[in-house]
Protein backbone atom coordinates (compact mmCIF):
# COMPACT_ATOMS: atom_id res chain seq x y z
CA UNK A 1 0.00 0.00 0.00
CA UNK A 2 1.33 3.43 -0.95
CA UNK A 3 0.85 6.19 1.63
CA UNK A 4 0.43 9.89 0.84
CA UNK A 5 0.27 12.73 3.37
CA UNK A 6 -0.84 15.35 0.86
CA UNK A 7 -3.37 15.39 -1.94
CA UNK A 8 -2.28 14.66 -5.49
CA UNK A 9 -3.92 13.88 -8.81
CA UNK A 10 -4.78 10.18 -8.88
CA UNK A 11 -7.78 9.63 -11.13
CA UNK A 12 -10.38 6.91 -11.62
CA UNK A 13 -10.22 5.31 -8.21
CA UNK A 14 -12.57 3.37 -6.00
CA UNK A 15 -12.36 5.38 -2.78
CA UNK A 16 -13.74 5.17 0.74
CA UNK A 17 -13.99 7.87 3.37
CA UNK A 18 -13.63 7.57 7.13
CA UNK A 19 -11.35 7.75 10.14
CA UNK A 20 -11.39 3.95 10.74
CA UNK A 21 -10.18 3.97 14.36
CA UNK A 22 -9.52 0.34 15.25
CA UNK A 23 -10.42 -0.89 11.74
CA UNK A 24 -13.25 -2.90 13.30
CA UNK A 25 -15.61 -5.40 11.68
CA UNK A 26 -17.87 -2.63 10.36
CA UNK A 27 -14.94 -0.73 8.86
CA UNK A 28 -13.77 -3.91 7.14
CA UNK A 29 -17.04 -4.11 5.20
CA UNK A 30 -16.47 -0.54 3.92
CA UNK A 31 -12.86 -1.32 3.00
CA UNK A 32 -13.65 -4.66 1.35
CA UNK A 33 -16.44 -3.11 -0.73
CA UNK A 34 -13.97 -0.45 -1.92
CA UNK A 35 -11.37 -3.07 -2.84
CA UNK A 36 -13.89 -5.39 -4.54
CA UNK A 37 -15.27 -2.58 -6.71
CA UNK A 38 -11.73 -1.68 -7.76
CA UNK A 39 -10.80 -5.25 -8.66
CA UNK A 40 -14.05 -5.90 -10.53
CA UNK A 41 -13.48 -2.81 -12.69
CA UNK A 42 -9.71 -2.86 -13.18
CA UNK A 43 -9.12 0.12 -10.89
CA UNK A 44 -7.04 1.00 -7.85
CA UNK A 45 -8.54 1.50 -4.39
CA UNK A 46 -7.87 4.29 -1.90
CA UNK A 47 -8.74 5.37 1.62
CA UNK A 48 -9.10 9.07 2.36
CA UNK A 49 -8.52 9.57 6.10
CA UNK A 50 -6.85 11.86 8.62
CA UNK A 51 -3.88 11.62 10.99
CA UNK A 52 -5.98 12.79 13.94
CA UNK A 53 -9.73 12.63 14.40
CA UNK A 54 -11.45 15.84 13.23
CA UNK A 55 -12.99 16.30 16.70
CA UNK A 56 -9.49 16.67 18.16
CA UNK A 57 -9.12 19.78 15.98
CA UNK A 58 -12.69 21.07 16.07
CA UNK A 59 -13.24 20.59 19.82
CA UNK A 60 -9.63 20.64 21.06
CA UNK A 61 -10.00 17.10 22.41
CA UNK A 62 -7.10 14.97 23.63
CA UNK A 63 -6.89 11.87 21.40
CA UNK A 64 -8.00 8.59 22.94
CA UNK A 65 -7.79 6.02 20.17
CA UNK A 66 -8.25 2.27 19.92
CA UNK A 67 -4.99 1.91 17.98
CA UNK A 68 -2.14 4.24 17.04
CA UNK A 69 -1.91 5.86 13.62
CA UNK A 70 0.84 3.41 12.64
CA UNK A 71 -1.30 0.42 13.61
CA UNK A 72 -4.40 1.87 11.92
CA UNK A 73 -2.51 2.16 8.63
CA UNK A 74 -1.19 -1.41 8.96
CA UNK A 75 -4.70 -2.74 9.63
CA UNK A 76 -6.08 -0.85 6.63
CA UNK A 77 -3.34 -2.34 4.45
CA UNK A 78 -4.37 -5.88 5.44
CA UNK A 79 -7.71 -5.29 3.70
CA UNK A 80 -6.02 -4.92 0.31
CA UNK A 81 -6.21 -1.14 -0.16
CA UNK A 82 -3.78 0.26 -2.77
CA UNK A 83 -3.42 3.86 -1.55
CA UNK A 84 -3.91 5.56 1.80
CA UNK A 85 -4.25 9.35 1.88
CA UNK A 86 -3.52 10.27 5.50
CA UNK A 87 -4.14 14.01 5.68
CA UNK A 88 -3.81 16.72 8.30
CA UNK A 89 -7.20 17.97 9.45
CA UNK A 90 -6.74 21.74 9.70
CA UNK A 91 -8.37 24.98 8.51
CA UNK A 92 -7.80 24.05 4.87
CA UNK A 93 -10.09 21.04 5.38
CA UNK A 94 -12.34 22.21 8.23
CA UNK A 95 -13.62 25.28 6.40
CA UNK A 96 -14.93 23.43 3.35
CA UNK A 97 -18.65 23.36 2.71
CA UNK A 98 -19.63 19.77 2.00
CA UNK A 99 -20.44 20.44 -1.67
CA UNK A 100 -17.07 22.18 -2.13
CA UNK A 101 -15.18 19.36 -0.40
CA UNK A 102 -16.81 16.87 -2.75
CA UNK A 103 -15.99 18.94 -5.83
CA UNK A 104 -12.62 20.50 -4.97
CA UNK A 105 -11.03 17.66 -2.99
CA UNK A 106 -12.59 14.34 -3.96
CA UNK A 107 -13.63 14.90 -7.57
CA UNK A 108 -10.81 17.25 -8.57
CA UNK A 109 -8.04 15.02 -7.24
CA UNK A 110 -9.45 11.52 -7.65
CA UNK A 111 -12.30 11.67 -10.20
CA UNK A 112 -13.65 8.63 -8.32
CA UNK A 113 -15.60 5.98 -10.18
CA UNK A 114 -16.89 4.61 -6.87
CA UNK A 115 -17.29 6.12 -3.41
CA UNK A 116 -18.04 3.98 -0.35
CA UNK A 117 -18.84 5.20 3.16
CA UNK A 118 -20.47 3.90 6.28
CA UNK A 119 -24.06 4.96 7.00
CA UNK A 120 -22.90 7.51 9.57
CA UNK A 121 -20.07 9.25 7.74
CA UNK A 122 -20.19 13.05 7.69
CA UNK A 123 -17.98 15.74 6.18
CA UNK A 124 -17.92 19.47 5.57
CA UNK A 125 -18.88 22.41 7.79
CA UNK A 126 -21.52 21.48 10.38
CA UNK A 127 -21.58 17.89 9.06
CA UNK A 128 -23.50 19.03 5.96
CA UNK A 129 -22.03 16.20 3.91
CA UNK A 130 -23.57 12.77 4.34
CA UNK A 131 -24.72 9.72 2.43
CA UNK A 132 -27.67 11.61 0.95
CA UNK A 133 -25.44 14.33 -0.52
CA UNK A 134 -23.08 11.76 -2.02
CA UNK A 135 -26.02 9.81 -3.45
CA UNK A 136 -27.61 12.91 -4.97
CA UNK A 137 -24.41 13.94 -6.76
CA UNK A 138 -23.65 10.64 -8.51
CA UNK A 139 -24.76 11.85 -11.97
CA UNK A 140 -23.17 15.28 -11.55
CA UNK A 141 -19.71 13.82 -11.02
CA UNK A 142 -19.98 10.45 -12.74
CA UNK A 143 -19.44 8.10 -9.79
CA UNK A 144 -21.48 5.39 -8.10
CA UNK A 145 -22.04 5.69 -4.36
CA UNK A 146 -22.31 2.78 -1.95
CA UNK A 147 -23.59 3.31 1.59
CA UNK A 148 -22.76 0.46 3.96
CA UNK A 149 -25.66 -0.05 6.40
CA UNK A 150 -25.16 -0.55 10.15
CA UNK A 151 -23.20 -3.74 10.95
CA UNK A 152 -24.17 -5.39 14.23
CA UNK A 153 -23.08 -8.25 16.49
CA UNK A 154 -25.75 -9.76 18.74
CA UNK A 155 -27.91 -6.67 18.12
CA UNK A 156 -25.07 -4.33 19.17
CA UNK A 157 -23.98 -1.72 16.63
CA UNK A 158 -20.30 -2.19 15.76
CA UNK A 159 -18.75 1.24 16.18
CA UNK A 160 -15.49 2.78 17.40
CA UNK A 161 -17.48 4.62 20.07
CA UNK A 162 -18.90 1.36 21.46
CA UNK A 163 -15.48 -0.31 21.37
CA UNK A 164 -13.88 2.59 23.26
CA UNK A 165 -16.65 2.22 25.86
CA UNK A 166 -15.89 -1.50 26.21
CA UNK A 167 -12.15 -0.82 26.56
CA UNK A 168 -12.86 1.69 29.32
CA UNK A 169 -14.96 -0.97 31.06
CA UNK A 170 -12.39 -3.73 30.53
CA UNK A 171 -14.96 -5.77 28.59
CA UNK A 172 -12.40 -7.79 26.62
CA UNK A 173 -14.76 -10.46 25.22
CA UNK A 174 -17.09 -7.93 23.63
CA UNK A 175 -14.16 -5.84 22.39
CA UNK A 176 -12.92 -8.82 20.39
CA UNK A 177 -16.38 -9.53 18.97
CA UNK A 178 -16.62 -6.00 17.56
CA UNK A 179 -12.98 -5.46 16.59
CA UNK A 180 -12.38 -8.94 15.21
CA UNK A 181 -9.13 -9.18 17.21
CA UNK A 182 -7.97 -8.78 20.82
CA UNK A 183 -7.25 -5.28 22.11
CA UNK A 184 -3.52 -4.54 22.33
CA UNK A 185 -0.99 -1.82 22.96
CA UNK A 186 2.54 -1.35 21.62
CA UNK A 187 5.34 0.43 23.48
CA UNK A 188 9.07 0.19 24.13
CA UNK A 189 10.35 -1.58 27.26
CA UNK A 190 11.73 0.96 29.71
CA UNK A 191 14.03 0.43 32.69
CA UNK A 192 12.18 0.12 35.99
CA UNK A 193 13.22 -0.20 39.62
CA UNK A 194 13.76 -3.96 39.25
CA UNK A 195 11.62 -4.69 42.31
CA UNK A 196 10.10 -7.68 40.52
CA UNK A 197 13.50 -9.35 40.40
CA UNK A 198 13.73 -9.28 44.20
CA UNK A 199 10.61 -11.45 44.45
CA UNK A 200 11.56 -13.71 41.51
CA UNK A 201 9.07 -12.10 39.12
CA UNK A 202 10.98 -9.78 36.76
CA UNK A 203 8.74 -7.59 34.62
CA UNK A 204 9.01 -5.63 31.41
CA UNK A 205 7.79 -2.10 32.10
CA UNK A 206 6.01 -0.06 29.43
CA UNK A 207 4.57 3.43 29.54
CA UNK A 208 0.91 3.10 28.59
CA UNK A 209 0.61 5.00 25.27
CA UNK A 210 -0.93 8.38 26.06
CA UNK A 211 -3.12 8.52 22.94
CA UNK A 212 -4.68 5.07 23.45
CA UNK A 213 -7.88 4.58 25.45
CA UNK A 214 -7.07 3.24 28.90
CA UNK A 215 -8.03 -0.19 30.17
CA UNK A 216 -9.19 -0.21 33.81
CA UNK A 217 -6.40 -0.72 36.32
CA UNK A 218 -5.94 -4.38 37.07
CA UNK A 219 -4.19 -7.65 36.28
CA UNK A 220 -4.79 -9.34 32.94
CA UNK A 221 -3.97 -12.59 31.20
CA UNK A 222 -1.98 -11.42 28.20
CA UNK A 223 0.35 -12.34 25.40
CA UNK A 224 3.45 -10.43 24.40
CA UNK A 225 4.79 -10.36 20.87
CA UNK A 226 8.57 -9.87 20.85
CA UNK A 227 10.58 -10.04 17.62
CA UNK A 228 7.68 -11.84 15.94
CA UNK A 229 7.31 -14.51 18.64
CA UNK A 230 4.36 -14.81 21.04
CA UNK A 231 4.90 -15.38 24.77
CA UNK A 232 2.33 -16.02 27.50
CA UNK A 233 2.21 -13.30 30.13
CA UNK A 234 0.49 -11.64 33.05
CA UNK A 235 0.05 -7.88 32.64
CA UNK A 236 -0.59 -5.34 35.38
CA UNK A 237 -2.07 -2.01 34.29
CA UNK A 238 -1.80 0.56 37.03
CA UNK A 239 0.37 2.64 39.35
CA UNK A 240 1.97 -0.17 41.44
CA UNK A 241 0.55 1.00 44.80
CA UNK A 242 2.42 -1.65 46.82
CA UNK A 243 5.86 -0.46 45.73
CA UNK A 244 5.41 3.15 44.55
CA UNK A 245 3.70 6.41 45.45
CA UNK A 246 3.98 7.69 41.89
CA UNK A 247 0.80 8.01 39.86
CA UNK A 248 2.26 7.29 36.42
CA UNK A 249 0.24 4.65 34.59
CA UNK A 250 2.44 1.71 33.62
CA UNK A 251 1.97 -1.64 31.98
CA UNK A 252 4.08 -4.22 33.86
CA UNK A 253 4.43 -7.43 31.90
CA UNK A 254 5.59 -10.65 33.58
CA UNK A 255 6.51 -13.07 30.83
CA UNK A 256 5.96 -16.69 31.81
CA UNK A 257 9.02 -18.92 31.35
CA UNK A 258 11.06 -16.09 29.83
CA UNK A 259 14.28 -14.52 31.05
CA UNK A 260 15.96 -12.38 28.41
CA UNK A 261 17.07 -8.75 28.26
CA UNK A 262 14.48 -6.88 26.17
CA UNK A 263 15.13 -3.27 27.28
CA UNK A 264 14.39 -0.85 24.47
CA UNK A 265 12.49 -3.38 22.37
CA UNK A 266 9.08 -2.33 21.09
CA UNK A 267 6.65 -5.05 22.20
CA UNK A 268 3.01 -5.72 21.53
CA UNK A 269 0.89 -6.67 24.55
CA UNK A 270 -2.36 -8.45 23.71
CA UNK A 271 -4.97 -8.51 26.47
CA UNK A 272 -6.98 -11.71 26.71
CA UNK A 273 -8.88 -11.75 30.01
CA UNK A 274 -9.01 -9.77 33.25
CA UNK A 275 -7.98 -11.60 36.44
CA UNK A 276 -8.56 -8.99 39.13
CA UNK A 277 -8.43 -5.29 40.03
CA UNK A 278 -5.18 -3.64 41.04
CA UNK A 279 -4.63 -3.82 44.81
CA UNK A 280 -2.21 -2.41 47.37
CA UNK A 281 -0.70 -5.27 49.38
CA UNK A 282 0.70 -4.94 52.90
CA UNK A 283 4.06 -6.48 52.00
CA UNK A 284 6.20 -7.73 49.12
CA UNK A 285 5.72 -11.31 50.30
CA UNK A 286 1.95 -10.87 50.08
CA UNK A 287 2.36 -9.37 46.61
CA UNK A 288 4.56 -12.31 45.58
CA UNK A 289 1.95 -14.83 46.75
CA UNK A 290 -0.72 -13.07 44.69
CA UNK A 291 1.49 -12.92 41.59
CA UNK A 292 2.11 -16.67 41.89
CA UNK A 293 -1.66 -17.16 41.94
CA UNK A 294 -2.13 -14.80 38.95
CA UNK A 295 0.52 -16.71 36.99
CA UNK A 296 -1.18 -20.00 37.80
CA UNK A 297 -4.50 -18.66 36.52
CA UNK A 298 -2.79 -17.52 33.30
CA UNK A 299 -1.11 -20.90 32.78
CA UNK A 300 -4.45 -22.70 33.18
CA UNK A 301 -6.01 -20.31 30.65
CA UNK A 302 -3.34 -20.99 28.03
CA UNK A 303 -3.25 -24.75 28.73
CA UNK A 304 -6.99 -24.98 28.19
Amino acid sequence: MEIFNTLNENKNLSICLGFFDGVHEGHKVVLKNTVNLAKQNGLKSAVITFKDHPLCYLQNRTPQYIVSLEERIKLIETQGIDYAYVLEFDDSIADYLATDYLKEVLVKNFAPRFITTGFNHYFGVNKQGNAELLRNNQKNYNYKFYEIPPITFNNTLISSTKIRQYIGEGNLADIKNLLGYDFYIKAPVIEGKKIGRTISFPTANLKYPKDIIKLPKGVYIAEAEIDGKIFSAVANIGVRPTVSDEKKLLAEIHLLDFNKDIYGKNIKVIFRQKIRNEKKFDSLSELKSRIIEDASIARKFFNS
